[in-house]
């Protein structure tokens, strides 16, 4: 076979070459799959305008994340047990976004240290996502660590107060490894192998609104809250202190019914009315999708599975080159459409498309 083409001939091989429990971990969603199809076909829903006689002789898939300049307006998002993948991990996806110019989440249930990933990549501009397990010390010493090692943002995830119900991962039989090695999470969950739902019980649903502050404390760094799909919430995340939020239904993991991230994007935008960064997820495979999402408002997108297609099949070289088609499928998008950045997309250049 021909090099991969596309992030879809990724996934086609990751399919083929992952363990029934892994994948399902990875490509499944929640009850019967409405919220992860939804995702995809969001992005159907929205056509292109393109605009011509424009000089894009020079065309820059850079933007600004939080103050911070990325050559490609994307984070890999906090994918759990990345060694169950490749036997680099986390490693391997730090390096791959460093070469590009992207920016990573590091999960809770990371297989590798944020001082390992900084170490191994450095200058990469790296974000820690966030669990508040019921035990409150092991969440400092995590937000402690992730403070030691640099990191830029601290990502809370807002939308699993429970775990929603992964009819894939009990029929795969799916379970977290023994010997995974998870930093941040094994003092809670123990040494036996056990369903990725057995671990999150261990998780604090409890929390409310009125624990960012103490987040932000511990953690000192900006918040960005990934989970939000509603205007109200959005207003609230601006009253807390936010500096960002995530239109995001948890890659259709969670609510099953919940609306696709790109549909619920205009509405957070609008609430956000520039005062927090918002930015989206929702199964992206493509550089025209992301330019899609950035005309709609977001101001960068979040990647996983396409990242782990990538890490399945050829490990750093495999998310290196995922990333790179979604670069060049990126600028190759600006350019079609007359933009010569990120910066310039606007709603204009996007309209419903016909039904």
């Amino acid at each position: 076979m021909t090099d991969p083409l596309c992030v879809a001939d990724y996934e086609r091989l990751a399919a083929e070459r992952c363990q029934p429990g892994p994948w399902a971990y990875l490509a499944g969603g929640s009850g019967d799959e409405w919220t992860l199809r939804a995702n995809r076909a969001a992005f159907e829903r929205w056509a292109f305008r393109p605009r011509v006689l424009r000089d894009v002789s020079h065309v820059s898939t850079a933007a600004t994340v939080l103050g911070e300049r990325l050559e490609l307006p994307v984070v890999v998002a906090p994918v759990a047990y990345q060694e169950v993948f490749h036997p680099d991990g986390e490693i391997a996806v730090a390096r791959a976004a460093a070469t590009v110019g992207a920016g990573i989440c590091v999960s809770t249930f990371t297989t590798r240290t944020h001082e390992q990933i900084a170490a191994a990549a450095p200058g990469v501009p790296q974000w820690c996502q966030l669990y508040v397990f019921r035990d409150r010390g092991l969440t400092r010493e995590h937000l402690a660590g992730a403070a030691a090692a640099g990191c830029r943002a601290l990502l809370l995830t807002v939308d699993t107060p429970r775990l929603a119900r992964r009819e894939r991962d009990l029929r795969a039989g799916f379970e977290i490894p023994s010997g995974l090695p998870l930093p941040y999470a094994r003092a809670a969950i123990g040494a036996e192998a056990q369903n990725p739902a057995e671990a999150f019980e261990l998780l604090d649903p409890s929390l409310s609104w009125r624990d960012l502050e103490w987040i932000a404390s511990e953690g000192r760094m900006p918040i960005v809250l990934k989970g939000v799909v509603t205007a109200e919430d959005t207003v609230l995340a601006v009253e807390h202190g936010a500096a960002a939020v995530v239109v995001s239904n948890h890659g259709g993991r969670q609510l099953d019914g919940a609306p696709g991230a790109l549909d619920a994007l205009p509405e957070v935008v609008e609430a956000a009315a520039g005062r927090v960064e918002v930015y989206v997820d929702g199964g992206i495979l493509r550089g025209a999708e992301i330019a899609k999402a950035l005309a709609l408002g977001a101001g960068a997108v979040l990647v996983g599975r396409a990242a782990i297609y990538g890490l399945v099949v050829a490990g750093e070289d495999g998310v290196r080159h995922v990333l790179e088609l979604l670069r060049d499928e990126l600028a190759l998008t600006l350019g079609l459409l007359g933009c010569t950045s990120p910066a310039e997309l606007t709603h204009e250049h996007v309209r419903p498309a016909a039904a």
